[in-house]
């Protein structure tokens, strides 16, 4: 009640001459449009009205214990000036915005009552050692009226306060949470597209050709199986030899689409497998104390294998490091998988459309997580993934 009564008393003080100033400034903007200087002056005001909503949002959540986010200014749609006019256009029809300065000018207003209230109750109270008599009586009315508006004001402001920011700050929080799903959304169409586009072409330039050229040895020991048996039996050697190859690449590529040691044994044990399989050697350490949600277990699986894949092919790496943990975090309601991979190749990582990085960030967007990547000219290249083990 204390705190409300000084917030109050300071916005009376300094608030409604400020809520006077921008009335003004927007009024005077709007009245000088037509001669360009108005634009100016209304820019500023809505610069300014951004300001005065971002002070009373933290404010009011500082003041009555409300989780809020901080106003956000619109971004840009469009490059150059067109674009930084047209999110001042959009800032100045924002609702939030418009709600918190209202905010601010009702709570001013309340502190110029306060202010008068609290007049009213010291000279009250002066008046009662002023006299003797019976009329006394009057003065200490008057401190208890005075008392009760005090009362009342800082009851009124709690309730309109939270009433506008904390309405405020439970509409951010759903459109943040609308804007992570479109992302995460976002993020699972194109890691689908990137991973199917990864199986047209193995299977395009492996397996396929193998399976072809399978087809026509084939062909050709059936032509030659009278005529030159020892021939023929050369070539379905050599066919069957092609033929257990494109049933490994086969295996490879469904390993790629999920490995199914994930399920059975864990990410420890999936990890391990990958690292024996690397064409780098690779130092695991993985210390987990349970497992997690299928979909965060996969996302980093994923990520280190495309990780060492990048540091076999590209990075021209002769070791690579793999570290897996399960870390807690305060601000969020479940652990949550953290990995680093790191290899001593030349770096200049980067992250180009379709390419397996894009296919990384996007497969750990999709299941909530974020992504890290940090490849300087001359390496290493670390990255690191964490993903929320309910995802």
């Amino acid at each position: 009640m204390l705190l409300t009564c000084l917030h109050l008393a300071a916005l009376g003080i300094v608030g409604f001459t400020i809520t006077l100033v921008l009335a003004a400034l927007l009024g005077t903007g709007i009245g000088m449009l037509i001669i360009g200087i108005g634009l100016v002056l209304l820019v500023a005001a809505v610069y300014a009205l951004f300001g005065i909503a971002w002070f009373e949002t933290f404010r009011v959540g500082g003041l009555y214990g409300i989780s809020v986010t901080a106003p956000a200014w619109q971004q840009r749609r469009g490059p150059g000036f067109g674009g930084w006019l047209g999110s001042v256009l959009r800032q100045s029809v924002d609702g939030r915005m418009w709600r918190a300065v209202a905010n601010f000018a009702i709570s001013s207003a309340l502190g110029a009552a306060l202010l008068g209230l609290v007049q009213g109750f010291v000279q009250a109270f002066v008046s009662v050692f002023r006299t003797s008599s019976v009329w006394w009586q009057p003065g200490i009315i008057g401190m208890l009226i005075c008392a009760g508006g005090i009362v009342g004001l800082a009851l009124l402001h709690r309730l309109i306060a939270v009433a506008i920011i904390g309405s405020t700050a439970a509409e951010a929080e759903l459109t943040e949470h609308a804007r992570v799903s479109d992302e995460q959304r976002a993020g699972a169409v194109r890691a689908a597209d990137v991973e199917r586009t990864r199986i047209e072409r193995d299977l395009h330039d492996g397996v396929q050709p193998r399976l072809v050229s399978v087809g026509m040895t084939l062909g050709l020991a059936q032509q030659k199986i009278d005529s030159d048996p020892d021939a023929a039996k050369m070539l379905v050697a050599e066919a069957h030899t092609s033929t257990k190859a494109a049933i490994t690449e086969l295996r490879q590529l469904a390993r790629g689409i999920y490995a199914s040691v994930l399920d059975d044994r864990g990410l420890d044990a999936a990890l391990s497998a990958l690292a024996a399989r690397s064409h780098i050697p690779v130092q695991v350490d993985v210390r987990l104390s349970g497992r997690c949600s299928r979909d965060a277990e996969a996302a980093v699986y994923f990520a280190i294998a495309e990780s060492l894949t990048n540091a076999a092919k590209h990075s021209r790496a002769s070791e690579a490091r793999v570290i897996v943990r399960m870390r807690d975090d305060d601000d969020a309601p479940t652990p949550f998988l953290w990995a680093r991979v790191e290899d001593n190749g030349i770096g200049g990582a980067r992250v180009t459309p379709g390419g397996g990085l894009d296919g990384i960030m996007n497969r750990v967007l999709a299941a909530g997580g974020t992504t890290r990547l940090d490849s300087p000219r001359g390496g290493p290249t670390t990255l690191e993934v964490s993903v929320p083990c309910a995802s």
